[in-house]
């Protein structure tokens, strides 16, 4: 019977290792869809530097923005075209919740995307990845 209480109480304890090991799990996947996601932002920045002012965006303008039928691909391929695929991508890959924002300073460029990681109490609930380069 004591070896049944035992065994009864390590298998509870790696049920909850394996339940946290999936929490991590999704929280790292978040985090490295945000970091791919700022990245393809700064890579089209890139190979459209002349138009880096119509890449601004603050988070208050992704109120906006839906995903929930898709992000359309077939958009020009202009700043402000690339900016709405970004931030339909971003709400897409992270939630409803997500935001992100772009800071421009001459040629120094800040990414940052925020989202709600629900599953993640102990991280008090928001997800937040910054990236700043110089173009």
């Amino acid at each position: 019977l004591i070896a049944l209480l035992v065994l009864a109480v390590g298998l509870l304890g790696l049920a909850l290792t394996q339940t946290m090991s999936l929490r991590y799990t999704k929280s790292a996947e978040q985090r490295t869809k945000a970091v791919t996601l700022a990245n393809s932002i700064l890579d089209s920045m890139r190979s459209n530097r002349t138009e880096l002012s119509a890449y601004a965006v603050t988070e208050a303008e992704f109120s906006a923005v839906s995903a929930s039928g898709g992000c359309d691909g077939s958009m020009a391929m202009n700043a402000a075209a690339n900016l709405q695929r970004w931030m339909c991508e971003v709400r897409e890959s992270l939630g409803p919740d997500a935001t992100g924002s772009i800071t421009l300073d001459g040629s120094t460029v800040g990414v940052r995307i925020r989202w709600n990681e629900e599953t993640m109490t102990p991280l008090q609930g928001a997800g937040e990845v910054r990236v700043g380069t110089v173009l």
